[in-house]
């Protein structure tokens, strides 16, 4: 159709970029080595008996490329073990083919199935709602989670009359609960379906003070402008770094396109020196236009001269000079919408400043201060170390586990969403709330919007089939009668918890 033949024109120009660029992407480090295990049977030989033993994790993610890889490496001899959970299978939008997991005993008829069905996570109320919300799901291998961590508290469903009064609900939810339990903030997680669910809960949580991460959420650093200035100072500090002088060549642009960059390149792959040190060859004149090796080797100048200064003088003078000297605030005004080119150059102010600070507290030139940047990625945050509630998709979530979860927007049209609803596609939904279940240790609470806005009208919502799906056993459902009523046990318990918590002996309280 229209769309993959504009696909395919488009993918040989990018192809012949990433050529030029000598780049690959992600997909290319499993399409190159299939290409030359299918090509050159004694390379392929020669890697199926050095890698004897293979093992393969989250299979039920792998895609047909990677099942191809897989057999290819394996070989007839197939030692290999696949680790896997179909029921888990939940990235089908990116490639993930869960008949990866239907293929292995067709293809390995010598396959051998161990069943890890042990929870060492969840209690037993929560794993239950697991089960039965899946044994919705078609099969590829029957299981039924258990553990030895006891019922546990009964999995909570409530209703919530709009999703400010959700985010409402769970924040003050949690403020109440870590006050009573004295558990921390890194105890909890909210969860959701997509990303956009997660500005209200953010300022519910602000108000109240309460510190949160969002997991899987853009590094600063991983910023496109960051990235462009992090390449200027590693080839500063390592002129034969390709990466670092492809990148720094290109932005801002200089009348060096990809076919310039792809001559330069043969000719160093030739002489086997970097891109940097063939710009100053005589032979570079046979490959590369005049006009073109006039404007790399005036760039290349330039950072020869910012390279002799930057052991020498103060980081934040050299850096800014530098940025003056590339025009880099001009190129983003012309390159970007204004609002966006702000953003992009507050982002290199704050870099900018932090690099001038930090050389001067510390007496560091800008040199110094490269060698801490190669590491920059260690001075972004741990999450994990620090104490703050976790905001998450069910996506993001996967692998993760806390202590109390807030599945929250458990709604017709959100999860499931509307458009697997449209495609029929209601299992992988399922998968994900079999995820978003199964990452609660301790206690789980699920929640729904009763209306919800739609542009500017105010919809209706039901709560999802999910729900009634988990069925009646440990589930208090606060959004109706509830199926199970606190046992005399559950109430002198937390009549003994806000006893201790606030000191009184029995019978002050009553």
């Amino acid at each position: 159709d229209e769309i993959s033949s504009s696909a395919a024109l488009l993918y040989q120009e990018y192809d012949k970029t990433l050529r030029a660029y000598h780049g690959v992407d992600f997909d290319d480090l499993i399409r190159l080595p299939v290409k030359l295990f299918d090509e050159h049977p004694e390379v392929r030989e020669r890697w199926q008996n050095k890698l004897r033993y293979l093992l393969v994790d989250e299979y039920q993610d792998t895609n047909r490329a990677q099942y191809r890889l897989l057999k290819l490496l394996a070989g007839v001899r197939g030692a290999f073990t696949a680790v896997g959970d179909d029921d888990q299978a939940i990235y089908a939008w990116r490639g993930a083919d869960v008949e990866n997991l239907r293929q292995l005993p067709v293809d390995y008829p010598r396959l051998k199935v161990i069943k890890l069905e042990q929870n060492y996570r969840s209690t037993t109320r929560i794993l239950h709602a697991a089960n039965t919300v899946i044994a919705n799901n078609e099969k590829l291998f029957e299981k039924k989670l258990w553990s030895e961590h006891g019922a546990g508290e009964p999995v909570t469903v409530v209703a919530c009359q709009t999703p400010e009064h959700e985010a409402e609900s769970v924040v003050m939810k949690i403020s109440a609960h870590k006050f009573e339990h004295r558990t921390h903030f890194k105890d909890y997680a909210i969860l959701y379906r997509g990303n956009h669910q997660a500005r209200l809960f953010e300022q519910q949580l602000r108000n109240h003070k309460i510190p949160y991460a969002i997991s899987g959420g853009r590094s600063f650093f991983e910023n496109a402008e960051i990235k462009d200035l992090c390449a200027y100072l590693r080839l500063i500090a390592n002129e034969d770094d390709d990466l670092a002088f492809i990148r720094s060549i290109t932005v801002p642009r200089r009348g060096i396109g990809p076919a310039t960059i792809e001559a330069l390149g043969h000719y160093a792959a030739n002489r086997h020196i970097s891109l940097f040190t063939a710009v100053f060859e005589e032979g570079a004149a046979e490959h590369v236009a005049a006009r073109q090796l006039e404007s790399l080797r005036e760039f290349c100048h330039f950072i020869n001269r910012i390279a002799h200064r930057a052991p020498r003088e103060p980081a934040g003078q050299v850096i800014n000079d530098m940025l003056k000297a590339i025009n880099y605030e001009a190129w983003l005004y012309e390159s970007c919408e204004p609002r966006e080119a702000e953003t992009k150059w507050s982002n290199v102010g704050d870099f900018t400043g932090w690099l001038g600070r930090k050389g001067e507290e510390d007496g560091k030139t800008l040199s110094d201060m490269i060698q801490t940047i190669s590491l920059i990625t260690m001075l972004d945050k741990d999450d994990e170390e620090l104490d703050q509630v976790q905001l998450a998709t069910l996506h993001a979530s996967k692998g993760l586990e806390f202590k109390h979860v807030f599945l929250v927007g458990v709604e017709e049209g959100l999860l499931p969403h509307q458009s697997s609803i449209d495609e029929d596609k209601i299992e992988e939904e399922r998968r994900l709330m079999y995820v978003g279940i199964t990452r609660a240790q301790r206690s789980l609470t699920i929640s729904y919007c009763e209306r919800r806005k739609a542009g500017r009208e105010v919809r209706t919502c039901d709560p999802s089939r999910f729900i009634d799906e988990m069925g009646a056993e440990g589930i208090r459902r606060n959004d109706r009668k509830s199926a199970e009523p606190v046992t005399k046990e559950d109430a002198r318990a937390r009549i003994a918890n806000l006893r201790a918590m606030l000191g009184n002996k029995p019978g002050t309280i009553g």
